[in-house]
């Protein structure tokens, strides 16, 4: 497609002399000609970033680029950065908006003899835009198909899915990690319209950073994965590459659901496998670390898998078996109406600073010996010896598990 379209721009800017360029229909450069005179800021602007402003997308909009059928002008706007007027050219096929051909109004009017040459331009921009959209859409009903075998449950699915991708330039070999990104508090739920396509749109706003056959994405009804590929790479560098790409992912995710609070947006992220056909273990791995973050209600946008510590394995037991073995008299206390949270969240700290009294008080700000008298009576009320080794241990399970199924 580029090539195609750099071809036409160079010989419409060899006819008419002039520069000529092409934008999607985001306003995202396409294919330039040869530049001639000065270029105002928005000009340099494209050419460096293949991208405008806010700004300068209003403005665009705001003269009805979008709905015309013929040559239209986008004025003069220098505090934006355009300098010189444009004449636009909508690219259409069937009907449907695909973009824009460009002449800058600093070279000369656009006559009729401009004006037929944008307007024969844009309907050859057009074939060309729409042959690569059938062929983008066979791309990604291709890797939808090969990613769902890749991450299934059967290992003859898998590696017949990994070395097709492989084979037909879709997926290159190296250490792969998984990120799973999720929306709302419900899980395992079919998310809403609105939201399956923000995600859509994050993920592929995200795979933009990222080299072509390097990443490979899928949406599911309740949550959206994206496979990243870091050949050449060592664990630790894959893996902070990847929780990066997540966090972006998030970001985007957030801007596109600005009405969705941003603490409901999260992404989990596996662990870095080696091989392309273990994708799956390490996507099993994120949609857990992104489901017991919705669990636990965490507020972080990015959990880790290799982070999760105790979690992990909590969430590999039955339900059943962890109720059962929590430790009664903290079960009592863990109530509602025991009107006791504040000796819960005491108790919590002093288990997680590892029964260090000083950074326990610290942490919750109060005096060591208001922090001995509340573990006493949590001790009177459990029937807990916290120095006892196993009551801690069974003790600080009871919390994580507690946790784990009623997030506070």
């Amino acid at each position: 497609m580029t090539t195609d379209l750099q071809q036409l721009v160079d010989a419409l800017g060899a006819r008419l002399g002039r520069s000529v360029a092409i934008d999607d229909r985001r306003l995202r450069l396409l294919a330039h000609s040869a530049h001639h005179g000065e270029a105002d800021a928005a000009r340099i602007e494209s050419l460096t970033t293949r991208a405008v402003s806010a700004e300068l997308a209003e403005h665009v909009a705001a003269v009805g680029a979008a709905c015309a059928t013929g040559l239209f002008t986008v004025r003069e706007r220098p505090e934006i950065g355009i300098r010189a007027a444009r004449y636009g050219m909508p690219v259409r096929y069937d009907g449907i908006l695909l973009g824009y051909v460009w002449l800058t109004a600093n070279e000369g009017p656009a006559g009729h003899r401009e004006t037929e040459a944008l307007r024969e331009a844009a309907r050859q921009a057009a074939l060309v835009l729409h042959r690569a959209h059938l062929r983008e859409e066979v791309a990604q009903s291709r890797e939808r198909e090969l990613v769902r075998d890749l991450t299934s449950a059967d290992p003859v699915l898998r590696s017949e899915a990994a070395g097709a991708l492989i084979e037909e330039g879709l997926a290159t070999a190296g250490n792969v990690v998984a990120v799973v990104a999720t929306v709302g508090e419900h899980p395992k739920e079919p998310l809403p319209e609105e939201q399956r396509l923000a995600l859509q749109l994050a993920v592929a706003h995200t795979r933009r950073r990222i080299a072509p056959a390097r990443s490979l994405c899928l949406t599911r009804p309740d949550h959206a994965l994206l496979l990243s590929i870091w050949p050449g790479t060592d664990d630790e560098a894959a893996a902070c590459a990847a929780e990066d790409m997540a966090a972006a992912l998030v970001r985007r995710l957030c801007a596109e659901l600005p009405s969705v609070p941003p603490v409901v947006c999260r992404t989990g992220v596996g662990q870095v496998r080696h091989r392309l056909t273990d994708a799956a273990v390490s996507y099993e791995e994120a949609r857990q670390a992104a489901e017991l973050a919705r669990a636990t209600g965490s507020a972080q946008p990015v959990t880790a898998y290799a982070r999760l510590g105790i979690y992990a394995l909590l969430a590999k037991l039955p339900t059943a078996d962890l109720v059962e073995s929590m430790h009664p008299g903290l079960c009592d206390l863990l109530q509602p109406g025991s009107g006791a949270p504040e000796l819960v969240d005491t108790l919590s700290a002093y288990l997680d600073e590892a029964g260090d009294a000083r950074r326990t008080a610290a942490r919750l700000h109060i005096h060591r010996s208001t922090l001995y008298h509340r573990l006493h009576r949590v001790e009177k009320l459990t029937g807990l010896s916290l120095a006892c080794g196993n009551d801690r241990l069974t003790a600080h399970l009871t919390l994580k598990i507690a946790r784990l199924r009623h997030p506070r």
